[in-house]
């Protein structure tokens, strides 16, 4: 029988009952706040100090790039490629907005994390049987709030770093209340947990904030061709590492690519 590799012990014994321990005792602090204070900002703390705690057990460092094209005191309706269950962490760390996200109906029956997304403000999406009606309310609390929205358009994590087809559904919500589109670029993150593999691995990750795309006006805009165009923005340096193999890779080789 073949021994597991360091990393898979690691992730076994180390990791997952680390972040099972932040998961509860954030998301307790989470639920609790929620009881008193309606906005969301403290749960949103307690997220960022779970996604921060993640990457420092995990060790992941992250690199930044072009926050100066973003003002903060606007609400932006950010756009991801998708590479790892890592991106959220990532994602919510390295961006100092108040963020919120659209999820699958089915993330709400996980303990802690769902009871949180519920009660903070995320929204829950039945994308078979979408309320149109409650997306748009959410929308608006979304810039009364000062909120912004983290949304992953490819719907599933990328095996080999290429970025997959956009749907358009994920910018319905963005065209027709005109919030800016800010298109980010994840490269990397894919190194950190492989789809399908039950071992992690630390690294560097690199964040790419594209220039936001003013939407105002495009109510009527064909969804799918604007996907694409957000796609397109995203893709080059999303991709700048797909050469490079998994786990053997020299730890800042991708970040020199893109």
């Amino acid at each position: 029988m073949k021994i597991p590799p360091f990393h898979w012990w690691r992730t076994v014994f180390f990791l997952i009952p680390a972040i099972a321990l932040y998961t509860i005792v954030l998301g307790t602090l989470s639920l609790t706040s929620s009881l008193f204070e309606k906005t969301g900002y403290f749960a949103h703390w307690c997220a960022r100090t779970w996604s921060r705690l993640i990457l420092a057990t995990t060790g992941v460092r992250v690199e930044v790039a072009g926050l100066d094209r973003l003002d903060p005191n606007t609400t932006y309706v950010f756009v991801s490629n998708h590479q790892s269950i890592y991106d959220i962490p990532i994602l919510f760390w390295s961006l100092p907005y108040q963020l919120r996200i659209i999820a699958k109906e089915s993330l709400g029956r996980f303990p802690f994390l769902g009871w949180h997304l519920r009660r903070t403000g995320h929204m829950l999406v039945d994308r078979r049987r979408p309320d149109r009606t409650k997306i748009f309310g959410w929308a608006s609390r979304l810039t009364s709030n000062g909120l912004c929205l983290i949304v992953f358009p490819e719907g599933t994590r990328s095996r080999d770093g290429r970025v997959g087809r956009f749907k358009g559904g994920g910018f319905y919500l963005a065209l027709e209340a005109g919030l800016p589109v800010v298109p980010i670029s994840v490269v990397g993150s894919r190194h950190i947990m492989l789809k399908g593999r039950l071992a992690t691995y630390p690294g560097d990750v690199k964040l790419v904030v594209h220039d936001p795309i003013d939407t105002t006006g495009m109510a009527d805009a064909d969804l799918r061709e604007f996907a694409e165009r957000v796609r397109r923005i995203i893709a080059p340096a999303a991709e700048s590492d797909v050469e490079v193999s998994p786990i053997v890779a020299p730890r800042h080789e991708f970040l020199r690519r893109a």
